[in-house]
């Protein structure tokens, strides 16, 4: 009987220790699942960011040799076919609209919080803050109606608006938050209602102006990156399309007058034109720039 018992406490410490180690499983699947609910959301937030805030810079390589290949480049901003030309683009004359600087601070502020936006260059958000333009609407007036085409997009200085998507309120906005981007980003229909609840001052820009300023920009600082490339010794022997795709993912990061250590990463000095790769390496230069 003894050896009955001991078998039969075997067995209950067994069936006890597969049940912990399926509870365990359980507790790995339901973290495998919040894992891959996480990765795919995060996929999808990049691919928005990919699609929308991808530097205007990215579309020139191609529009380069577009006399000699009929070829074009991917769209930076939206989906609309967009004929571009820096020299054209260069002669703009952008709008513009004086501010307080307290409406340019919240306009700068506003873009810089929006998911959609905050990614853009310091430079083009001044000309975006620049080219918006006064809107005012009275209360329970209708800003934005849910499957219109839209070309504008608004920055809220002062009021109260409501957001409502098939007759359900989503939210209330205030001072200090941008509406109706996804109009001049996708080039889509407005996705939801957006109607005022006080008199509302808005600051707006359409669509024309935001992608010329995308455009320009991008296009302006592509060029000077070519040029500075071209300049670089080291990369003297390279073609014009090797050139153009460095060009498209370069980075500047600025230090005046440290003495900047790094390890595993390419850098460039603008100002003493020194090239430095490697491991590991010491640049001692009044404005060391590192762009890739």
């Amino acid at each position: 009987m003894g050896t009955l018992r001991d078998l039969q406490y075997a067995l209950q410490e067994k069936i006890e220790e597969l049940r912990q180690r399926d509870a365990l499983i359980d507790e790995l699947e339901l973290e495998l699942d919040q894992k891959d609910e996480l990765i795919q959301k995060l996929q999808n937030e990049l691919d928005k960011y990919r699609s929308v805030i991808k530097p205007a810079t990215q579309q020139v390589h191609k529009a380069s040799v577009l006399q000699e290949q009929h070829r074009t480049k991917r769209q930076a901003i939206s989906g609309e076919p967009t004929a571009f030309d820096i020299h054209e683009l260069s002669h703009v004359t952008l709008p513009f609209y004086p501010k307080s600087p307290q409406s340019k601070d919240l306009i700068k502020e506003a873009i810089l919080d929006n998911d959609f936006m905050k990614n853009l260059e310091l430079s083009q958000i001044q000309e975006i803050v620049d080219s918006m333009y006064p809107v005012e609407y009275g209360k329970d007036s209708c800003i934005i109606k849910e499957g219109d085409v839209g070309s504008l997009v608004y920055v809220m200085e002062d009021g109260k608006v409501e957001v409502t998507k098939e007759s359900m309120k989503l939210c209330t906005m205030g001072p200090g938050k941008v509406f109706g981007e996804l109009a001049i980003l996708y080039n889509c229909t407005r996705t939801a209602t957006v109607k005022t609840l006080t008199n509302v001052k808005l600051w707006a820009i359409d669509r024309q102006c935001f992608q010329t300023i995308m455009m320009r920009t991008g296009l302006i600082k592509h060029a000077e990156y070519m040029e500075f490339l071209k300049s670089v010794p080291t990369f003297q022997g390279l073609s014009e399309e090797i050139l153009s795709k460095l060009a498209d993912v370069m980075e500047e990061v600025s230090f005046q007058g440290v003495l900047v250590e790094h390890s595993g990463v390419s850098a460039i000095c603008s100002h003493c034109n020194v090239h430095t790769s490697g491991k590991d390496f010491q640049v001692s230069c009044p404005g060391l720039t590192e762009p890739f």
